[in-house]
C-alpha cells in the first residue's frame, strides 16, 4: 500500500492578542475561571478588516511548501477543512486559496467537521492518496470564529477560548526520505444527538438573514440548553475521545502504551489533563496545552505540533496521535510515526 507522509507545516497567527484578564473584563468572568480553568492566559484575534480566513491559510500554506521543498504548481489537491465562517458565505474559500497560491495544477475542495476537522481531513486526503490521481496534497484551515462570540452571553461561555489562526499540512504519497511523518490509520465517530446544542439561529434557511435577525443579534454563536448540554455532554466525552484514540491505534497497529505525544483540541485545563492521565501520559511532557493560543478550531493539533518541535518534546520514532472533537458532536483521531 501506498506510503503517505507528512512532509511540511505551517502555521499563521494574528498580531493581535486578547489576554485573559481582557476576557474576564468583557464577560465578567473572574480572570481566575479564564486563566486557570478555562485554561486560556492569551490568544489571538483577527482585526475587522485583515487576516480573513483565505489571509491566513495562504500564509500558513507558503510555510508549509517551503518546509516540504514544494512548489504551489507541484500540488494536486488543496482541501479546506477550516471554519465554515469564512470570507463570504456558500463560497469556496479553497478555490480561492488555490487560485491566491498560483496552485495552476490542483483540484480544490472542502471538508467541515467543525473542531474534529483535522485528523479527518488527514484521513480523507490519505485515502486520496492512496486510490486516486493524487501525489501531493496540501490541507488548510483557519478559523475566527472568535468574531462569533458575544462575552455578554453567559450560556456561550464554553467557546470563550476560542482564538483565530491558520495551519496547513502538505502530505504526499511517497514522500521517501523527505517525510518528517508517518500518516497511519485514524477513527472517528458521531453523536447526533447534540447537532442543535451549539447554534448560530439565523443566516440559514431555517431563518434566513433579515435586518430583524441583524437588530436581535442572532447573528452570534449560542447555546440555546447549556446545562442540558453539559449534563448529557459529561459522561460520553471522555469515553469517545478514548475510543477513536484506541481505534486509530489499533488499526495502526499499536496501542495506548506505543503513544509519545499526543496534539489534542484546547479543552479545560483539568479535562486535558484527564486525557493524558487515561491515556498514561504526562500531560507536561507528551502534549501541549495551548494556553497561549486557546481553541483556534481544526488548527489545534498544528499549533500543538509546532510547540512541541520548539520546546524539544519530539524525537524522530516517536508515535503520535491528533485527537479532536467538535460540536455536532464528532470525535476523531489520527496516527503518525514522526521521523524529525
Amino acid at each position: 500500500m501506498t506510503t503517505v507522509g507528512l512532509t511540511g507545516f505551517g502555521r499563521y497567527l494574528p498580531d493581535k492578542t486578547l489576554s485573559g484578564s481582557e476576557i474576564a473584563a468583557e464577560s465578567g468572568i473572574p480572570e481566575s475561571v479564564v486563566v486557570d480553568k478555562m485554561g486560556v492566559r492569551r490568544k489571538h484575534v483577527c482585526p475587522p478588516a485583515e487576516d480573513h480566513v483565505t489571509d491566513m491559510c495562504v500564509a500558513a500554506a507558503q510555510d508549509a511548501l517551503e518546509m516540504a521543498d514544494r512548489s504551489p504548481t507541484d500540488i494536486d489537491m488543496v482541501l479546506y477543512h477550516g471554519s465554515e465562517y469564512k470570507d463570504h458565505v456558500v463560497w469556496s474559500a479553497a478555490a480561492n486559496i488555490t487560485e491566491q497560491l498560483g496552485a495552476e495544477s490542483a483540484f480544490a475542495t472542502e471538508s467541515h467537521t467543525l473542531c474534529a476537522s483535522a485528523p479527518i481531513a488527514i484521513r480523507q486526503a490519505r485515502a486520496q492518496l492512496q486510490v486516486d490521481h493524487v501525489d501531493t496534497a496540501l490541507l488548510v484551515a483557519a478559523s475566527r470564529e472568535e468574531d462569533l462570540i458575544d462575552y455578554e452571553n453567559e450560556r456561550s461561555s464554553f467557546m470563550f477560548n476560542f482564538g483565530s489562526g491558520a495551519s496547513a499540512m502538505v502530505l504526499e504519497a511517497d514522500p521517501g526520505s523527505r517525510s518528517r511523518a508517518i500518516v497511519h490509520e485514524s477513527a472517528a465517530l458521531t453523536d447526533g444527538s447534540f447537532a442543535h446544542d451549539v447554534v448560530m439561529p439565523a443566516g440559514g434557511s431555517l431563518e434566513p438573514p433579515s435586518s430583524e435577525t441583524v437588530a436581535a443579534d442572532r447573528h452570534r454563536l449560542d447555546v440555546p440548553d447549556p446545562d442540558g448540554m453539559k449534563e448529557r455532554l459529561a459522561p460520553v466525552s471522555l469515553p469517545n475521545y478514548l475510543t477513536v484514540a484506541d481505534t486509530a491505534l489499533e488499526r495502526s497497529g499499536y496501542e495506548r502504551a506505543d503513544l509519545d505525544f499526543v496534539a489534542v483540541t484546547h479543552m479545560k485545563r483539568s479535562f486535558h489533563e484527564v486525557v493524558f492521565d487515561e491515556l498514561g501520559l504526562d500531560h507536561e511532557t507528551d502534549g501541549v496545552y495551548l494556553d497561549t493560543y486557546g481553541h483556534v478550531q481544526s488548527a489545534d493539533q498544528i499549533l500543538a505540533l509546532g510547540d512541541a518541535l520548539e520546546d524539544g518534546l519530539l524525537e524522530a520514532g516517536d508515535l503520535v496521535c491528533f485527537l479532536a472533537a467538535g460540536t455536532g458532536y464528532t470525535w476523531a483521531a489520527t496516527v503518525l510515526t514522526w521521523q524529525g
